[in-house]
């Protein structure tokens, strides 16, 4: 397994991330088959997980924490993520100093370590001052309970200020970002990757095969899969809705040139992720065993620049099909922010 420089923290990881997202409820109940699932992508040369305390409502870190139990922790970058909603009180969520100190003990306990890797706003948050989020981050940091601190899903505007803020403030700084990136979703093309590589952030790309639309089983035709990201997100998945169709007719062209090239679309789509120059890893969800043998290969797969160009003619550089795979939402254009 090559491994890769986490921007400029001096940490190397795998370009393949064991994403956990898929372990307990969300996705895999089965406590022991997600743990052999964990030890296998162990086996296979991966040091890097990323969950989140809201996966599974912290069943994830749980299981996670069994998966890393009798000595497998000290050989794996370990990365979790704050922010989403825990409980029915209304400071049980968010990125204030209140939640953040309080919740990081909660994922502690759930991981069953004494300290978290990488510890990352899973979101950015319009009404919580930036400045205050740094500060509380920086004082995990200094009281050794994490490593290091990166964001999810901001847009750039909020990635600068972020390092603006912590260099004015002399504040801990964000170094990783995680956006959404994929073939079919490649808005973060156009600015958050290239303003990342200006900062030095590692880049950690979620969805690479688009919530499954690039595993191979979308096609003409073909039956659509049952999945339960498709009934909580129908606006991503809907045959009805247009830009989904162009989606399918994407995901079918790339399918059929995967084949040419002799790979599976799998291979292919995380491949071309991890090619990006800006790309440090792709994070991968499995649900099954089969799942991540399927993406393992990917590590290894190098894309010429003929193939490259033939993916640019599917999808142009830039081109998020569907908008509702960015995974951003802009308060400015909230009703309450245009007073009505």
């Amino acid at each position: 397994m090559e491994y890769r420089a986490l921007g400029r923290t001096g940490v190397t990881v795998s370009p393949l991330c064991l994403g956990a997202m898929m372990f307990g409820k969300w996705g895999n109940p089965d406590h022991d088959d997600s743990v052999a699932i964990i030890h296998r992508a162990l086996d296979a040369g991966i040091n890097f997980i990323d969950t989140a305390d809201v996966y599974s409502r912290g069943e994830s870190e749980e299981i996670v924490g069994k998966a890393l139990a009798g000595g497998r922790r000290d050989g794996v970058v370990l990365a979790t993520k704050v922010h989403g909603e825990m409980g029915e009180g209304p400071n049980q969520r968010g990125n204030s100093r209140r939640w953040i100190i309080r919740e990081v003990e909660n994922s502690l306990r759930r991981l069953k370590t004494d300290w978290i890797d990488l510890y990352q706003i899973h979101r950015p948050e319009a009404d919580t001052d930036i400045e205050e989020t740094l500060s509380a981050l920086t004082d995990l940091v200094r009281s050794g309970k994490v490593r290091y601190i990166g964001s999810s899903t901001f847009p750039p505007s909020a990635i600068v200020e972020a390092q603006w803020v912590s260099r004015e403030r002399r504040l801990e700084r964000f170094v990783s970002e995680q956006p959404p990136y994929s073939l079919l979703a490649r808005a973060v093309e156009s600015d958050v990757l290239p303003t990342c590589a200006r900062h030095d952030i590692g880049v950690i790309a979620w969805s690479p095969l688009a919530g499954g639309w690039l595993s191979g089983r979308y096609r003409s035709g073909a039956e659509l899969p049952a999945s339960t990201r498709a009934a909580r997100i129908p606006e991503r998945f809907d045959q009805t809705v247009p830009a989904n169709q162009r989606k399918l007719e994407a995901a079918d062209a790339l399918g059929a040139l995967a084949e040419q090239a002799g790979m599976s679309l799998i291979e292919l789509a995380i491949a071309w992720v991890i090619n990006h120059p800006a790309v440090t890893a792709a994070i991968i969800g499995p649900r099954t065993i089969e799942h991540l043998e399927s993406a393992l290969p990917a590590a290894a797969v190098k894309l010429d620049a003929a193939l490259l160009d033939r993916i640019d003619e599917i999808v142009r550089p830039g081109l998020t099909i569907n908008p509702a795979d960015d995974g951003y939402g802009n308060p400015a254009l909230e009703a309450r922010a245009r007073r009505r």
